[in-house]
């Protein structure tokens, strides 16, 4: 194979299909691919090096090096010419092995006798399996051909390592899908879970890398991609309601499709004996392996759209959809790049997890897994490419960590933690019929975050008080189109039937900035989280808030109905929509219908700038509450979504709980009934400082009622108190450390 020669190549590749197809063990098979490449080749050595563990590779066969040095010879990633390899994923080509920067001689090997080195990568769309190497006497660097022609070989040997098919009998040598995997991520959702992987979409597997008839594989691929082009093609042509980022995905795409080099140089792996999805995917992997090294950011994030296109044309030649057909496993966790709200709520409760490489805390996604209560890690980066269906999952959503294949010691512990968070949510439950009472005879309202029905039982089974803040947004967000006026009426109503008395407070339709309707054209603003959204929209677009009051105002058929207003940042917009609210009940009421007995009509304080706002606001606010997760990134301008900046301020620093105390006084002076919403409501040491403060409402997710009321019935509201003001006179700037000196003393 001094040229590139297809009927070479061809027959190489088909050699070492066969050779794949006999009987006989990994070690087996592997010394005679070596002998057969080395042979071909015409080199004296041809030698496979596989990764034991992720940092590690180990000689697994050689023809031409001492025998005695296999699985004995091993090397760190980046450590000579073949660690070096592995870690750029480029080749290694020299007429002078020992001069070559990073070289490492390695005297149990016998290799100082050769002169000429050729490393390539064997990986597979990203995934570092190993490395084949050729080396001769002759002192020269091999020529582009060669190099060509040993990564057709190294595609193919990738696809079989990636099977399986190497498996060294007790050595742990084979696929990277045998190692223990950890991902430090971000907390989507607090809580844990044990399972196994089931990806919400599945790679394509690939199980012909070698062909027989390079002009019919050829044909299959020139469909393939006109059927890929269609494909994106009317996806563009349907995106004019699209938003400007999702747009230029599509465009990128096209391009991509349209590309001639693309189609070239896959039709070219082709003709030398591959496969048309081995070539797809030796395209995608060589291409991965420059972006991944290249120093300009917007070329790296072309992998996701790479990897997609690649994913699609595989399917088109495939026919392998996203439903494969199989069953979900026993306790799925489901891992994802991203899934939309609807997807999430299909698979519902059956998931015991949902780990994501993209996602936001404030997505979707999140709102629908704080919903149904599952743990959820987002930014997980490349764990679509690292789990296959199947692999055992650990997820510590309050950590933000995830063990891929975790070792068993770690798995031991991980169900020790589950345990004593079972045992504590047993004794929580014994707790459930009592009053949030603290050790004094101060008692402090505890509501629950809902947004599905699915939440409801919670609201019996948690012991909370009622719903302080039900998510209207979640069956917009859900739907392709807007939901009807008596679709939602029924909604509402049967919310309240499940409530059986108890209060819900309804927040109207809150969209926007992360929360984006499918069917509603996107705004492309540069800082979404203070654009257009929420009450905002709803102003803008009275037709959608209007029916949505309607709905309100009928699903309560005579009942008490409690509606507040989402991020209102000045005082006019809370009057403009109890005016809209009032201006609704009056229209049911002149066509005879019936209107709430009584209307409890509030906002959400989710702006600095509403602290401020005149008296008369506070009068006109039957209630109101504090949106803790907007007013904390607003108060210290850091991004909740960033996570180099917002787990950097602490909620109980002294600026912010003074704060706070501001808006206590206020409400307590218009006699306006105050309560605090948001995740650090459902934190116990935060819940229970809020409380001394004197907010006696907080709302929270369901699974936090039981440990937040189990820690106010051991405290003294009025001792903690004490504690916060001294700790203020000596100038602390967080109150923490006050707070929990306090609680160690009980």
């Amino acid at each position: 194979m001094a040229h590139r020669s297809e009927s070479d190549s061809r027959s190489l590749l088909r050699r070492l299909r066969d050779t794949l197809a006999t009987s006989g063990g990994g070690q087996d098979r592997l010394d005679r691919i070596t002998h057969l490449i080395a042979d071909s080749m015409r080199t004296e050595v041809c030698s496979i090096y596989l990764f034991r563990d992720p940092e590690t590779l180990e000689l697994c066969a050689t023809e031409g090096l001492k025998p005695e040095a296999v699985h004995q010879t091993r090397m760190r990633l980046g450590e000579g010419l073949v660690g070096r390899v592995a870690r750029t994923g480029a080749p290694v080509n020299t007429g002078d092995a020992p001069a070559a920067p990073g070289f490492r001689y390695m005297p149990e090997t016998g290799e100082e006798i050769y002169s000429s080195f050729l490393g390539v990568p064997i990986q597979r769309v990203g995934e570092k399996l190993g490395v084949l190497v050729v080396q001769s006497k002759q002192a020269r660097e091999y020529s582009e051909d060669e190099v060509y022609g040993l990564e057709v070989v190294a595609m193919v040997l990738a696809e079989m390592t990636e099977l399986g098919a190497f498996t060294a009998e007790g050595n742990g040598i084979g696929s990277t899908h045998r190692f223990p995997v950890m991902f430090r991520g971000a907390t989507g959702q607090e809580g844990a879970a044990e399972g196994r992987v089931w990806l919400h979409e599945p790679r394509v597997v690939v199980t012909n890398p070698v062909a027989d008839d390079p002009e019919v594989e050829a044909e299959r691929l020139r469909v393939a991609v006109e059927g890929l082009q269609a494909e994106i093609d009317s996806m563009l042509a349907g995106a004019a309601a699209m938003d400007k980022e999702h747009r230029q995905v599509l465009e990128t795409y096209k391009m991509l499709a349209h590309s001639r080099g693309w189609l070239r140089r896959m039709t070219e792996d082709v003709g030398l004996g591959l496969s048309a999805e081995a070539a797809v995917e030796k395209e995608q992997s060589t291409a991965r392996a420059r972006l991944e090294q290249s120093p300009d950011p917007y070329l790296r994030e072309r992998l996701n759209d790479l990897d997609d296109l690649s994913n699609r044309l595989l399917r088109q030649l495939t026919g392998q959809g996203r439903d494969t057909g199989a069953a979900l496993p026993e306790n799925p966790v489901l891992v994802a790049r991203n899934i939309g709200p609807g997807e999430l709520l299909e698979y519902g409760r059956a998931l015991k997890g949902v780990v994501l490489e993209e996602g936001s805390v404030g997505s979707h996604a999140a709102i629908v897994a704080r919903a149904l209560s599952i743990p959820l890690v987002i930014h997980a980066g490349r764990i679509v490419t690292e789990a296959l269906n199947g692999d055992p999952i650990l997820v510590d959503g309050d950590q933000g960590v995830v063990h891929l294949r975790p070792e068993e010691t770690v798995a031991a512990a991980f169900r020790d933690k589950i345990a004593m968070q079972a045992e504590a949510q047993k004794r929580y439950a014994d707790l459930r019929g009592l009053p949030a009472t603290d050790r004094a005879g101060a008692t402090v309202s505890l509501m629950m975050n809902a947004g599905l029905m699915a939440d409801l039982p919670s609201l019996v089974n948690s012991g909370a008080d009622g719903v302080g803040l039900f998510r209207t947004e979640l069956q917009f967000l859900t739907r392709t189109r807007v939901p009807r006026r008596d679709e939602l009426a029924a909604l509402y109503k049967r919310v309240l039937t499940a409530a059986q008395g108890k209060r819900v407070q309804f927040r109207t339709l809150d969209i926007g900035s992360d929360k984006v309707l499918p069917y509603m054209k996107p705004q492309d603003e540069p800082n979404p989280a203070m654009g257009w959204r929420a009450i905002r929209v709803g102003l803008d677009k009275p037709g959608v808030l209007r029916m949505q009051l309607q709905a309100l105002i009928r699903a309560a058929e005579g009942g008490p109905l409690s509606v507040m207003f989402p991020f209102i940042a000045a005082p006019d917009e809370f009057h403009a929509a109890h005016a809209a609210l009032l201006h609704e009940r009056d229209r049911e009421a002149s066509l005879g219908r019936p209107v709430p007995s009584e209307l409890r009509v509030g906002a959400m304080l989710e702006t600095p700038s509403l602290a401020f706002a005149p008296e008369s606001f506070f009068r006109a606010c039957d209630f109101i509450s504090i949106g803790g997760n907007d007013l904390k990134q607003f108060f210290f301008a850091a991004d909740r979504e960033n996570e180099r900046v917002r787990r950097r301020y602490d909620t109980l620093d002294t600026a912010f709980l003074s704060f706070l105390e501001g808006i206590i006084l206020r409400c307590r002076a218009s006699n306006t009934q105050l309560s605090f919403c948001g995740e650090d409501a459902g934190r116990p040491v935060e819940a229970l400082t809020f409380a001394a403060l004197g907010i006696r409402t907080l709302s929270m997710r369901p699974a936090s009622i039981g440990p937040v009321k189990h820690l106010i019935r051991r405290a003294d509201l009025g001792e903690l108190r004490t504690v916060i003001e001294r700790a203020r006179a000596d100038g602390a700037q967080s109150l923490r450390p006050a707070v929990t000196g306090y609680l160690a003393s009980l």
